[in-house]
């Protein structure tokens, strides 16, 4: 039996490594809507395929900077490699779609219904992982749903097509979560994070030679390796966040991009979502909280159970 200095001190370091987990998931949610702000501003002057380029090439040199000196080409060694393809493609579609969709839709109104995603992932759990979705969750999805259907209004004077392609973000990426759970592997995370920059910068790069413009300014120029380092610190952080702490208590700070979103917008744009947008995003969120909710007290059931098995 640990004597009670051992537990205490075991205590006191699950206690610094929820607080660093909430840092690193604070600094990650601080930095995406940087990145999706700056992807938008040079919307209007570049192809959307050399700002998808510059995001996945500036993530890719980050990560083999990071990565590579440590672990050589055991980073790119992988147990089931086309598992990690597969998941990278799907990361990628979301990223296309959603940086195509900028050009057209305000980052805030885009941020929110992109967290559909969660719900999505909900409703596919049960056919595609089996999993057990309670009527809660099931209503939560539903709710969740109109929420989207208000910031999108179908046949309304404010509605445009590019919505949808947001919605397709958020099915790409519900499908990125679920080949994640589906097909956990040993591969450390540093891997993964490799795989995804390095199939997007290649896809990228086949149709960049056709839409390259060259940046008009430094200013421009800056923005675009902006993209790169962004996305490559705030996958990381995310990574050394859920390596800390638990999912159920870190999925959570995912909401507060909308915040910063709305502050950038107004800052760089001057924009502010309307007041439907505000309203479905406040559906959207309130029902991912809810299933988050709902899951971490699943989690604690089955652990619970499976304790009591073990006795």
């Amino acid at each position: 039996m640990p004597t009670e200095p051992a537990v205490s001190t075991a205590a006191s370091r699950q206690s610094q490594d929820t607080l660093r987990a909430i840092l690193f998931m604070a600094l990650a949610i601080n930095l995406f809507p940087f990145m999706n702000v700056a992807a938008k501003f040079l919307s209007a002057d570049y192809p959307t395929v050399q700002i998808v380029w510059a995001r996945y090439a500036g993530h890719l040199v980050f990560v083999l900077l990071m990565f590579m000196p440590r672990r050589g080409l055991a980073l790119l060694r992988a147990s089931r490699p086309g598992v990690h393809i597969g998941r990278s493609l799907l990361m990628f579609v979301s990223t296309v779609c959603f940086f195509s969709a900028l050009r057209w839709i305000e980052v805030p109104t885009a941020s929110a219904i992109n967290f559909t995603s969660p719900l999505i992932v909900t409703a596919l759990a049960a056919p595609l992982l089996g999993e057990v979705v309670g009527i809660r969750r099931w209503g939560a999805v539903m709710v969740g749903f109109v929420g989207a259907l208000v910031i999108i209004r179908p046949g309304g004077g404010e509605t445009h097509w590019a919505m949808f392609l947001i919605l397709g973000t958020a099915l790409s990426y519900a499908g990125y979560q679920i080949a994640t759970r589906k097909f956990a592997t040993a591969d450390p995370p540093e891997t993964s994070i490799t795989y995804i920059s390095f199939v997007g910068a290649a896809l990228a790069s086949l149709a960049l030679p056709f839409e390259w413009v060259t940046p008009h300014s430094i200013r421009d120029a800056l923005l675009f390796a902006l993209l790169g380092v962004i996305g490559g610190l705030g996958h990381y952080f995310v990574i050394r966040a859920f390596q800390l702490g638990e999912a159920s208590m870190l999925s959570p700070f995912n909401y507060g991009q909308l915040i910063m979103a709305t502050v950038l917008s107004l800052f760089v744009f001057g924009t502010f979502p309307d007041t439907w947008t505000l309203i479905g995003a406040s559906v959207i969120v309130a029902s991912g909280l809810y299933i988050t909710y709902r899951e971490s007290r699943r989690d604690v059931a089955l652990t619970r159970d499976q304790t009591a098995s073990d006795t």
